[in-house]
């Protein structure tokens, strides 16, 4: 029979999972030298809607064609278009990065945002999602990747993570989770649970036939669809087995 489901207080049930998930993926560790806020925010638009891969190749494409954010600003559409087609949607996020420039300069002088590390983490995220086409997990990833804030961002695939594991109530709203999860992560464990999360939905935690026989966490999931874990595992097994999946998520 599977173990059965603890019942506590969220917070406390927080705890445990970004425990577990250290404990099976290490623990992560933030890069010492952070990009701009802006070089970041424009990025962060690029991943809408697609995966690393893609995102990364229009990001580079992107800066190989213009080195300075004023030269985007003062391309037009179609040019972008041409430069970030390697990341999808490039007809919608061309315009959308074009916008944003053009506001940026108008509200701060210059294509920067470093103004931003003198403000709290609410104040940026209503500056950021006051942009066009920057919502919170956007806004979210700009404070943690770029600014070291103590934050969680929630996409699609951290947002249906946190629903199988009942931490949100709103299965069908990413926004909504992000408010709910501000409550309830560790301090500073925002980073660490994040890219723990996405590592988990890689690997294990799958949208489609998640591997419930390999899921460190399953004790706390409240997914209908999860899997009954019919044998135990050996200690030796499960430890290799965590060990190529640290390999896998790190590449």
């Amino acid at each position: 029979m599977p173990p059965p489901v603890t019942v506590s207080s969220p917070k406390a049930k927080t705890r445990r999972i970004v425990r577990a998930l250290e404990k099976a993926l290490g623990v992560p560790r933030q890069a010492g030298s952070l990009p701009p806020p802006l070089d970041m925010l424009v990025a962060t638009v690029l991943s809408q809607n697609t995966n690393d891969k893609n995102s990364h190749r229009a990001y580079t494409s992107l800066r190989q064609k213009f080195p300075r954010w004023e030269l985007v600003a003062a391309s037009s559409p179609g040019t972008i278009r041409s430069a970030i087609r390697a990341g999808g949607m490039a007809n919608q996020k061309a315009p959308r990065i074009l916008n944003i420039l053009n506001e940026v300069r108008k509200r701060y002088g210059r294509f920067d945002l470093s103004t931003l590390t003198l403000r709290s983490n609410e104040e940026i995220i209503a500056e950021l999602t006051d942009l066009n086409g920057v919502g919170p997990k956007t806004a979210a990833c700009v404070l943690l990747f770029s600014l070291g804030r103590d934050v969680f961002p929630v996409d699609t695939h951290v947002h249906r993570i946190c629903s199988r594991l009942g931490l949100s109530p709103y299965p069908g709203s990413p926004e909504k989770t992000f408010d709910t999860m501000r409550r309830l992560i560790p301090r500073g464990k925002g980073y660490s649970f994040h890219t723990n999360l996405i590592r988990f939905g890689r690997t294990i935690c799958r949208s489609n036939r998640p591997v419930c026989n390999e899921c460190p966490v399953y004790a706390e999931c409240l997914y209908p669809g999860k899997r009954s874990v019919m044998r135990k595992r050996s200690k030796s097994s499960a430890d290799h087995n965590f060990m190529l999946l640290d390999n896998v998520a790190s590449t």
